[in-house]
């Protein structure tokens, strides 16, 4: 039990640490490359998550992607529409979740 207690405070106290060590770094002023890795790398990794959720989509046999592409269809649209990062992930993931399970089924 003790282990686990310092294990959890040594975690949070690295994480807080790094979530305020770029606070006390630049007090006065970002620097340019900060402000511009700011703005790139959400994009750059929004596209390698897409990229690694259907590199695994086989066309040829079934079921065709169509879960995984159904799901990033609704995440696209329920994005364009609500502007709700959390309500387009969490009902992409219970489409594809419905879908792959065979809750909602698909003839081929």
């Amino acid at each position: 039990m003790t282990h686990s207690a310092l294990l959890i405070a040594v975690m949070a106290a690295v994480t807080m640490l790094l979530r305020f060590l770029p606070f006390l770094i630049f007090r006065k002023k970002t620097p340019k490359y900060v402000s511009y890795l700011g703005k790139v790398l959400p994009p750059a990794v929004i596209g390698m998550l897409v990229i690694y959720c259907l590199k695994d989509i086989t066309p040829f046999t079934a079921p065709f992607g169509i879960p995984a592409l159904v799901a990033a269809a609704v995440v696209v649209g329920l994005q364009i529409w609500k502007r709700n990062s959390l309500i387009s992930i969490l009902a992409g993931t219970a489409v594809y979740m419905l879908i792959s399970q065979g809750l909602v089924y698909f003839d081929f």
